[in-house]
């Protein structure tokens, strides 16, 4: 007699195999079903529900049922983990849930099947994964892919945690900390748990077959999440086609996606930068808070001279919200409805949100768009000179601005660039410049990249030099929004090789973004070659390339150190007028290290020195570092 499924979805899993480098074809979307015998996963869709078995896991094998650090898994949410033994190896299969809540139901529903049999589970487990390119978890950084685990496991007894040195730790992450309550007035929705729904953050016209076009404020039914960056949706009449995944934000009791003046993940500073440029009184956002679980009012007022203040919104015991005490609301909207006709407290009565907030980058034009026809490129001014060639100012189909690199030609090895660029088109992030796609068919070959309007962040460092150099927020904000773009490619094994202000460029509202990242593997230029022919930017380099060629995340650190150091002098050269042979020479055998700049505070300077670590592995990592920066820029001297 078959065995009653307990429980049963479609997923994704990542695959069980011994490659060194992941890419998107390791993740499949599965049928899982779970009894009391195995978890299986089968081919199928949507659509035709299950077909063939494609493996299983024996509920006795099972060691683990943990949940993964959302974005761990290369750069994935609602992940979690089976371990388990298979004959004498050890195995871990990651899942990615469609959603939080659906995550939290399989693991518990996989646990209580396990404690139903019996099942012992081991005593730790890794929150993490364990990058084969760099060979370490990137939440503990353990060498030993079969270390025994860095956090307890959820039903470890008490005296099993102190006897491994685990006592009074937790595993609950910032995800299980419990969310506001559901407003009174949110409308209901649909009960059907496996369902996801998004709400449209920008308008997005289809640019490729199977596109579908999006409007602002419209909601939609996801139907596969399972790629990255082009989700499959619905709209309200039925239609189907895949949507930019960045350009929707999941419907969430709170209900707050639907406004205007809602921004979920911007900082303080681009909440300060967004609200000068628009420039009228009482202009205004709402921002999730630095402190978790919290929102904040940021409003633009010139009451006492131009500023941009900030206020919490709280709540009470009893569920109400509030900014002033006196005036209490069952939602965050009856808030901000208040405070539009009414002061209440605050400098300003609210207005209205900024309107000019740009739209994000696109991994593509389209889901399916790479090879770009030239005829559809307008060329305008030239913009500047690189290592490559120049780069131009240029239209994409009559509307999308864009800039376009000419590829001089003997200048780079074209062909493997290509292969590898279709890779680089997938990485993105709101800090990296977006590779949209390629002319490869034509001489010079042309790089279409997102358009960034105040060029490189050198030059402008150097044109700003007199005015930035006094304002330390400013430039710590920089460091902080490069900082992010590393701390992804490091999330997705990338390893960036030629991180400088030069290859970095400034966009509206001082948005900064990281580019030509794993291009310096394909340029051809003395300025790049050490004597042993090795191509590298020589004074961003750390003492391991320049003896050892030795790249890794770590080595992007040290360049990051240079990078901050580039900023606090407003665009000043590394080590001056000295040669590479010199610099060579001083860094890898006496120790030497930048000097501080005059207009960088000592705490920052002290991070500046940790990127510049001689041992590589006492260099930390890009999310330590983001926690380090971001932390200074809540204190005063960056206030």
């Amino acid at each position: 007699m078959a065995n009653q499924y307990i429980k049963e979805g479609y997923m994704t899993k990542k695959s069980i195999n011994k490659r060194t480098i992941f890419s998107p074809d390791n993740f499949k979307a599965r049928w899982f079903t779970l009894d009391n015998v195995a978890l299986r996963y089968y081919d199928g869709s949507l659509e035709k529900g299950k077909t063939n078995e494609k493996g299983k896991v024996e509920i006795s094998s099972i060691k683990v049922v943990e949940e993964v650090e959302d974005g761990k898994l290369e750069g994935k949410l609602n992940t979690f983990q089976i371990g388990f033994h298979d004959s004498s190896e050890q195995h871990t299969l990651y899942i990615t849930a469609q959603t939080d809540d659906m995550r939290k139901d399989w693991v518990q529903a996989i646990r209580d099947v396990c404690q139903s049999q019996g099942v012992e589970f081991d005593l730790k487990y890794h929150s993490g994964v364990f990058q084969r390119n760099l060979k370490r978890f990137n939440c503990c950084d353990q060498i030993n892919k079969n270390s025994p685990g860095c956090q307890p496991t959820f039903n470890q007894p008490e005296n099993a945690r102190k006897q491994n040195g685990l006592a009074g730790s937790s595993t609950l992450s910032v995800r299980d900390t419990p969310l506001p309550p559901i407003p009174p007035n949110t409308p209901a929705r649909d009960p059907r748990n496996s369902k996801t729904f998004v709400i449209a953050l920008y308008d997005y016209q289809g640019a490729a077959d199977g596109d579908l076009s999006i409007t602002k404020g419209e909601e939609y039914e996801v139907i596969d999440n399972s790629k990255e960056h082009w989700w499959t949706a619905k709209n309200k009449k039925g239609e189907k086609g895949y949507i930019p995944a960045n350009y929707v934000e999941v419907v969430t009791s709170t209900g707050l996606e639907s406004y205007d003046w809602y921004h979920k993940n911007i900082t303080r500073h681009r909440a300060e930068e967004m609200l000068k440029a628009e420039g009228k009184e009482g202009c205004f956002i709402v921002r999730d808070s630095s402190t978790k679980g919290m929102y904040t009012v940021s409003i633009y007022t010139k009451e006492s001279g131009t500023m941009v203040l900030h206020y919490h919104i709280k709540q009470f015991n009893d569920g109400m919200f509030y900014i002033s005490e006196k005036f209490k609301f069952p939602t965050i909207p009856d808030v901000i409805k208040y405070h539009k006709c009414n002061s209440g407290g605050l400098v300003v009565r609210l207005r209205s949100p900024p309107t000019g907030t740009s739209q994000p980058s696109t991994a593509g034009f389209g889901h399916d768009i790479w090879e770009i026809d030239p005829t559809e490129l307008e060329l305008f001014e030239e913009l500047g000179r690189g290592q490559f060639g120049s780069v131009k100012r240029g239209k994409w189909r009559k509307n999308k601005s864009v800039a376009v690199k000419m590829m001089q030609q003997g200048m780079m090895n074209e062909d493997d660039f290509i292969d590898e660029a279709k890779t680089m088109k997938m990485l993105q992030h709101e800090n990296l410049v977006q590779l949209y796609g390629v002319c490869s068919k034509q001489r010079p070959i042309y790089i279409v990249i997102e358009y960034m309007k105040h060029g490189s962040l050198l030059n402008y460092l150097k044109r700003q030099r007199g005015v930035i150099l006094k304002k330390p927020n400013k430039l710590l904000d920089m460091c902080l929004q490069v900082c992010r773009a590393m701390k992804y490619l490091e999330s997705q094994s990338f390893i960036h090789r030629d991180l400088a202000a030069r290859n970095c460029l400034v966009g509206d509202n001082l948005v900064v973004k990281v580019g030509d990242f794993g291009l310096a593997r394909y340029v051809l230029d003395d300025e790049y070659t050490s004597s042993s022919g090795t191509k590298f930017p020589i004074k961003w380099a750390p003492p391991e390339v320049l003896g050892y060629t030795r790249f890794s995340s770590k080595s992007d650190v040290w360049a990051f150190g240079v990078l901050m150091w580039e900023i606090f002098t407003g665009g000043d050269m590394p080590y001056g007028k000295i040669k590479n042979q010199e610099v060579v020479e001083q860094v890898v055998h006496h120790g030497k290290r930048l000097e501080k700049p005059q207009a960088c505070p000592g705490e920052v300077y002290d991070i500046m020195m940790v990127c510049w670590e001689k041992d590589e592995r006492n260099r930390p990592g890009f999310a330590v570092l983001e926690n380090k920066l971001a932390n200074l820029s809540d204190d005063d001297y960056c206030s």
